[in-house]
């Protein structure tokens, strides 16, 4: 018996529900077709009552028409300016947009279609108001990002140039830093184009995972101190078992692998540790990476959207996040996230007593080849 109450009364609930959708197109308040209907009603009604009136009053006729004709333009009036009033927001909103203004919201609370169209409508504000909100973020960032490295290499050429300083190896290998720092930001945003044309193929093959990311962990080595100036964070493999295989695109894989831990190494304490862990997961060559660093972690409030683009962390935070000054542009995690997608996987900030770790899970065989 304790259990048939709130059955009972869910499937009240639910036929309710259901009647209540059903009596939509009747209802002039949810509908404007059944409003339209209710004013060509009434319209008839007050008509009708007049011309009774004028029978048993022995009113002209004229005269009761006349009246009819201004009740029911009042009416239709009335209607009418209620009917069309969201229109006219979204008019002058519209026009605001095309100026450039995408803050300008209509009201809402309306029950019928417009109140389905205007909340559609701020829906789509918002929208286009977070593009325009990345777009001037990626002109601010890729400017600061172009002209730190211009200014940089400019200075090392004048330098030699006027004789200031030789041509020897050293006042080389700053000006290949800076070009290195140039491209760097090249791929990036080549990245990002591909991202939005969301064309990528996948290249899945099977692979072991221990001498795979052996190289991507030495090609890191061998670039600390070109594309960041942290040279004392040590980096560490752990591979179980040794002989693991996984089945993914490997430079989609490398994309991620190396984003992470370059953001790891630059928000590293000094002589940090970085630690990448692989182990297999649940399907056959599934794969679960993970990237722990010691830093001071992301802010839980942080963790949801630190892999959207141009997001950086507020203070200083962990992998995820931006250090004061490091330069970035926010996209790293952004394109790390975009070829787990493309896998079928999942990346995320998992929990860590210290530092902060974040966990890739790719799907294996089936999910890729699916």
């Amino acid at each position: 018996m304790t259990g048939r109450a709130p059955r009972l009364h869910g499937a009240w609930s639910r036929f309710w529900a259901q009647t209540w959708e059903g009596l939509r197109p009747l209802d002039p308040y949810r509908s404007v077709k059944a409003a339209l209907g209710a004013l060509v009603i009434v319209s008839v009604v007050i008509t009708t009552l007049l011309a009774l009136f004028a029978v048993h009053s022995e009113t002209e006729l004229r005269v009761i028409t006349i009246l009819s004709i201004i009740v029911s333009l009042l009416i239709t009036q009335f209607v009418a300016q209620s009917l069309t009033a969201p229109l006219d927001e979204m008019t002058d909103a519209a026009w605001a947009m095309a100026q450039g203004d995408y803050t300008r919201r209509v009201r809402g609370g309306r029950r019928d279609e417009f109140g389905e169209l205007a909340v559609t409508f701020n829906r789509m504000a918002a929208d286009l108001e977070a593009v325009d909100q990345h777009r001037k973020e990626l002109v601010a960032n890729v400017s600061h990002e172009l002209r730190t490295p211009i200014a940089a290499l400019r200075a090392v050429l004048e330098n030699v140039v006027d004789g200031v300083s030789q041509a020897d190896p050293e006042t080389m290998r700053t000006a290949l830093h800076q070009t290195q720092r140039l491209g760097k930001l090249v791929e990036h945003l080549l990245d990002l184009s591909r991202l939005d044309s969301g064309v990528v193929p996948l290249r899945s093959r099977s692979f072991e995972v221990w001498p795979y990311l052996a190289g991507v962990l030495k090609e890191a080595n061998m670039s600390k101190g070109q594309g960041h100036s942290r040279t004392d964070v040590h980096l560490h493999l752990d591979v179980s078992p040794p002989e693991l295989t996984a089945h993914a695109d490997a430079e989609r894989l490398h994309q991620v692998v190396a984003n992470l831990i370059d953001n790891a190494v630059k928000h590293s304490p000094p002589h940090g540790r970085v630690t990448v862990r692989a182990r297999g997961g649940g399907a056959p060559q599934s794969l679960e990476v993970e990237v722990t660093d010691e830093g001071p972690g992301i802010p839980a409030s942080e963790r949801d959207r630190v892999f959207e683009r141009f997001s950086r962390a507020t203070g200083t935070s962990g992998t995820g996040g931006s250090q004061q000054g490091d330069g970035g542009t926010g996209l790293g995690l952004a394109i790390a996230r975009w070829a787990v997608d493309l896998h079928g996987g999942r990346i995320r900030v998992a929990e860590s007593p210290r530092g902060c770790r974040i966990q890739v899970t790719l799907p294996g065989v089936a999910r890729v080849a699916g």
